[in-house]
This record gives structure tokens, C-alpha cells and sequence, in this order.
């Protein structure tokens, strides 16, 4: 074992004297590691940490609840004009799931109205999205407010003119101002601000964002749109959450049945609506992001084979350089296995030290575009680093084998001579 540990220690002392001996053609044999790290690794922590985003913006979605939509998550593009000519989800379908369906637990409705211009005194936020809401709706969805509340039940059964603003939406037309129990103005009607929706943030996809978005109640959103036109772009929903101890497919078989009957299917009628569900998004992204790290893998692995025929190259090199003293000590009695550690082991620290300097640049590049984005996050995580860091060794061993072995297999008296 001492033998070993003090192969170890010269190995790292002549190969940090090879660097300092021949500093730029050492620069340029590892820029090839480091670069390829830096892609590899590179990659690998932007898919993480977009993956991270997008799966914790899903995750608000439910992975107990289904959406009840005309157009499935899942359906091809092409497909989609075939989707739109189904009737719309309605507040009957709501209604119907609500009172009929055992195996929910909460149900909720959202229909959207379209953008609108909300307006106070001679402040504005323009294109913010308006949605009618069912009671449950904050319950639901797990609203926290900035300020003020959510409609209450006598508000939501009069339709009462009261509203719940989006974040970006009460700041822009309130500022620093209190919006609670002020009067807003949308499209000619004026309607009573009685809550602020804390600020939900940016992310790669906006999935419950509603810092743009304008909420009134369902009863109220009958008064000011036509919501039995039946547009084919009308986006409407209902959120089914399962009972405890209910599974999903149970839930959606009963679903389905109701629905079935209550919109009048023959049973060889296809179904006229779709029940998503947050698997159908997470098994398209898998497969996504897959493709990104193969993609990682393809862009770095070139830079780094070339890297590692730099670093042979300069193995060979260090061999030819110390021939003769290799001769000395297989004359004094080393073993084969001693010469060949000796050269492997500093070809492995010569990749890891490329590749800690991949690693560091990962790090500068993740910080960097941290501050530019807003949408998310990028990390470097222990498992990438970690998985870096055995690249490099991998790399050192396949560099170095070759001219480790030379190495060890040199006759003494032979090498002495050179």
C-alpha cells in the first residue's frame, strides 16, 4: 500500500512538472479535455435544470387530478381541426362531474374570456387574460394571495362585479397603491378589486401563471361573454381531483361514463372530449430531454476524443523524455506494474485536471446566464460533477494505457543506452 501511495505522489509531482515544464503545449493537449467536459457537463446541467422547471411548473398541475378539455394533451397538430369541431366543456359538464361523480374529491371550472384592457384612472395593463372561475377554483389550484381574498359564496352567486387581479396586473395599474376595494375598469364595466394573487414568477412554460391574468367569478362571466357560442377556440376546462385512496383510472372511467351519458354517446360513438393528465406532458418530455443529453454526448465527445489523443501524445512524449531513467529504475528492481501505474496515474491526473477546468467553466457559464435569465435557474449539481470528474479519469486511463504500457515493457539495459 506505500508503495502504491508514493507512486500516487510522484506521479502528481512530475505531472504538475510536466505542465509547468512545457506550459503551452500543455494548454493546448487539455484544452481538448476541457472543452469536452465543458459541453458534456455543460449540457447535461442546462437539460437538469430545465427539466427541474419545467417538471415543478407541472407538478402545480397534479398528478391525482385530470383536466376534462376538447383537445388532448397528446394529439398531433394535424389532428387538431378534427378536435376543434367537438362541442366545448362546458359549466353543465361541471356541474354533472360535481354532483354525480363518487370517486372526486374537488372539482373545479375555468373558462377563459380573451384578453382585455384593465384600466384605473390613467394607468392600463393591456392584453391581460381574463377566466371565469368556479367556487372551488382558489381551493383548488392552492391561490396564495398578495393582498385581500378570494369571491365570497354570495359574491360568486349574485355575479357581483368584484375581480382578483394577477400581480403584474395590480402593479401596473396600482403601483405602489393599495388596488383592495378600489374600482377597475374593463371594457366599459367597472368591477371591485377584492384580491391580488401572490407573484407567481417566470418559468419556461407558463403553466398557472397568473400574474397577467384578470379572475372573476363564473356567474359574472355569463353576464359580460357569450359563453354558450360554442367557439371552437373557446379555452375551457374542468379539473377533476381524485378522492383518497381513489387511483387515477378509476376516476377517469367513472368520468368518462357520466359524460358519455350525459352528452348522449351511442356506445360506438367515439368520446367527444379529452381527460388529460400530467403523464401524458411528462412522458413527451422524457423523452425530450433525452435527446438532449444524446445530443451533449455527441457535441462533446468529439472535442473530447481529440483531447485524448492529445494527452497520449503527450504521455509519449514524457515516455521518450525519460527513458533512460526509466532503464535506471527497472535495473534497481521495479516491477513492470510500478512503471506502468507510474505513467497511467499521471495521465489520469493530467484529464482530471482538464476536466476540473471544464468543471469551472460550467460553473462561471451557469452563473452567467443565471443573471440574464429569469425564467430559471441553472445549476451545477454534485451527480454532473461527479460524473465529470470519472469522464476525466475514463479518458486518462484510455490516453495513457498505451504508452504506460511501452513504458513498462522497455528492456533496462536498452533504455539505459537511449
Amino acid at each position: 500500500m506505500g508503495i502504491v501511495l508514493r507512486i500516487i505522489y510522484e506521479s502528481i509531482v512530475q505531472a504538475l512538472g510536466q505542465l509547468n515544464a512545457n506550459r503551452l503545449r500543455s494548454f493546448l493537449s487539455l484544452l481538448g479535455i476541457t472543452i469536452g467536459i465543458f459541453c458534456i457537463i455543460g449540457v447535461f446541467s442546462a437539460v437538469d435544470s430545465l427539466e427541474d422547471n419545467v417538471r415543478g411548473s407541472l407538478a402545480k398541475l397534479g398528478d391525482d387530478v385530470i383536466y376534462i378539455q376538447k383537445i388532448s394533451w397528446a394529439e398531433n397538430p394535424e389532428n387538431w381541426f378534427k378536435y376543434l369541431r367537438r362541442p366545448s366543456v362546458d359549466y353543465e359538464d361541471y356541474e354533472i362531474i360535481k354532483n354525480r361523480v363518487k370517486s372526486a374529491e374537488l372539482t373545479a371550472f375555468s373558462v377563459g374570456i380573451g384578453q382585455r384592457t384593465v384600466k384605473y384612472l390613467q394607468s392600463s395593463a393591456e392584453r391581460t387574460y381574463m377566466v371565469g372561475v368556479s367556487p372551488e377554483y382558489a381551493e383548488f389550484f392552492k391561490l396564495n394571495f398578495d393582498r385581500g381574498r378570494f369571491f365570497s359564496p354570495t359574491e360568486y352567486h349574485y355575479g357581483a362585479n368584484k375581480c382578483v387581479l394577477g400581480f403584474k396586473v395590480a402593479e401596473a395599474v396600482f403601483g405602489s397603491l393599495d388596488p383592495i376595494g378600489k374600482s377597475v375598469k374593463i371594457n366599459g364595466r367597472r368591477y371591485e378589486v377584492v384580491g391580488v394573487i401572490e407573484k407567481t414568477g417566470e418559468s419556461i412554460i407558463n403553466i398557472m401563471n397568473y400574474d397577467g391574468a384578470v379572475l372573476i367569478s363564473y356567474e359574472l362571466a355569463r353576464k359580460v361573454a357569450n359563453l354558450k357560442s360554442n367557439d371552437r377556440f373557446q379555452d375551457a376546462s374542468v379539473c377533476v381531483k381524485a378522492a383518497a385512496g381513489v387511483s387515477v383510472d378509476q376516476m377517469k372511467d367513472e368520468v368518462t361514463g357520466k359524460l358519455r351519458a350525459h352528452r348522449r354517446l351511442k356506445p360506438k360513438q367515439e368520446d367527444n372530449f379529452s381527460l388529460n393528465q400530467l403523464s401524458i406532458i411528462s412522458n413527451f418530455l422524457s423523452g425530450f430531454f433525452n435527446v438532449l443529453n444524446v445530443l451533449g454526448v455527441f457535441i462533446g465527445g468529439f472535442a473530447i476524443l481529440v483531447g485524448m489523443f492529445s494527452v497520449a501524445n503527450i504521455m509519449f512524449v514524457s515516455v521518450k523524455e525519460r527513458t533512460r531513467l526509466i532503464g535506471i529504475k527497472k535495473a534497481l528492481g521495479a516491477k513492470r506494474y510500478i512503471i506502468l501505474l507510474e505513467f497511467l496515474i499521471e495521465s489520469i491526473i493530467l484529464c482530471i485536471l482538464g476536466g476540473l477546468a471544464g468543471l469551472a467553466l460550467v460553473i462561471v457559464a451557469m452563473a452567467g446566464l443565471s443573471q440574464i435569465s429569469d425564467s430559471f435557474q441553472l445549476y451545477l449539481s454534485f451527480n454532473n460533477a461527479a460524473l465529470g470528474i470519472i469522464l476525466s479519469t475514463v479518458i486518462g486511463v484510455l490516453a495513457g494505457m498505451i504508452p504506460a504500457l511501452q513504458a513498462s515493457r522497455m528492456d533496462p539495459v536498452e533504455a539505459m543506452r537511449k
